[in-house]
């Protein structure tokens, strides 16, 4: 009997929020592989989603660097921040990771509250960009604790956001159903020098039934009513930068594609200063930034293994493992998905081309602890996977049947 082994795996994973990095998920996967077949050749590529880690990995991969800086995070009080400044082909490129400055990791639980947290350290962060000379500014959106439409950002940059009263608005999302003007007179001198991307799910959208406070304030720990009063001023935030923004009438702010994005981060940056919502794969797999040739990886693998947190009812909706399964689709390519939890939904993704899911946890377990054996779990996850990968190849072999419809 003989048993066809794979040769080469790709493993191209998300990061697990708030727990595992996309290189550490990658290096635990392709340990576990090697646990069952020792020789066999992983290729490692963690794909930066716009959220935690993607400075570091895009600084990685272009010989460019983190700069670190102290911002205000977003409950106010200072952060150990940091954005990249990329090398080679990207030179002159700056990523600022938004979730670095206003990361929902940031704020402690007993303060999440996506009415009052802000992007303003995210400003920050641009605003050292634009002083180091950048001319391209790639926003990494992702992993966000806010849902302020971009208002802290603006104001770091020079926007006055001002009451009835003329006074300055305090901080939050929910500070912006009392926002009745915008001045833009003292905004950074460079804004009108660069171009600003953001690399955003365009499937978010600020307003609506899909808006996001609806969809994300509660896993960001509004209540039903903070759901409302965050959803009703930021219809009312839309409308004033449509009215006042140098950009606002170029594009539907609330419900555009990708006005969604980091709590409404796209539609400021849209309307504020001209920047680019855009596919972030679209942005983040660009040959000038990405970790060696995707399609060519893919390509020449037997099999590609995905993972993220949580496979759920949002992963066909633009997250990594959505992406590698019809990228791999194209080209025939087997796609395995892993995932910390299977939630409602997980199913769905067989349709995108993910033709089986498996998930690290074998037992219940306090989320805090899942969270510190992340790696451990992961590795087992992978041997016991490539087990039944195997069990399956010598099963095809003795026995060729035909799949069920």
């Amino acid at each position: 009997m003989s048993i066809r082994i794979p040769q080469r795996i790709l493993v191209a994973p998300s990061g697990f929020k708030e727990s595992l990095s996309a290189e550490a998920v990658a290096a635990a996967i392709a340990a576990g592989i090697r646990r069952v077949i020792p020789g066999i050749h992983v290729d490692e590529y963690p794909v930066p989603d716009g959220g935690e880690g993607t400075a570091r990995v895009l600084a990685a991969t272009t010989g460019g660097r983190l700069e670190p800086l102290t911002v205000t995070g977003p409950v106010g009080a200072p952060v150990d921040a940091h954005w990249a400044r990329l090398g080679g082909a990207a030179a002159g490129t700056a990523v600022v990771e938004m979730a670095a400055a206003a990361g929902l990791s940031l704020v402690p639980r007993d303060q999440r509250d996506p009415g009052r947290t802000t992007t303003y350290g995210v400003g920050e962060l641009i605003a050292a960009a634009l002083d180091s000379g950048a001319t391209r500014i790639i926003v990494g959106c992702g992993d966000s604790g806010t849902s302020d439409g971009g208002a802290g950002a603006l104001q770091a940059l020079g926007v006055r956001i001002l009451d009835a009263e003329g006074a300055d608005l305090p901080h939050g999302g929910a500070e912006l159903s009392r926002a009745t003007r915008l001045d833009f007179d003292g905004v950074h001198l460079r804004l009108s020098e660069v171009e600003i991307v953001l690399a955003c799910n365009i499937h978010n959208v600020l307003c609506g039934e899909r808006g996001v406070a609806r969809v994300f304030g509660p896993q960001k720990g509004a209540s039903p009513a903070d759901v409302e009063e965050l959803s009703a001023a930021l219809d009312r935030w839309a409308a004033l930068l449509t009215r006042d923004a140098p950009h606002g009438s170029s594009i539907d702010l609330r419900l555009g594609a990708g006005t969604g994005a980091s709590g409404g981060l796209g539609a400021g940056l849209a309307a504020a200063f001209g920047a680019r919502l855009a596919p972030r794969f679209e942005v983040l797999l660009d040959p000038s930034l990405a970790r060696g040739d995707l399609t060519a990886l893919m390509s020449e693998a037997d099999l590609v293994i995905t993972a993220e947190g949580a496979i759920d009812v949002q992963t066909p909706r633009g997250k990594v493992p959505a992406e590698i399964a019809l990228r791999a689709q194209t080209l025939g390519v087997p796609v395995l998905g892993i995932a910390g939890t299977l939630g409602a939904g997980a199913p769905d993704v067989h349709d995108i081309g993910i033709g089986a899911i498996a998930s690290i946890l074998t037992s219940p377990m306090p989320l805090e602890q899942a969270v510190a054996e992340g790696e451990a779990l992961l590795r087992d996850a992978a041997e016991r996977s490539m087990r039944l990968i195997l069990l399956g190849s010598a099963l095809s072999a003795r026995h060729t049947l035909p799949l069920a419809a």
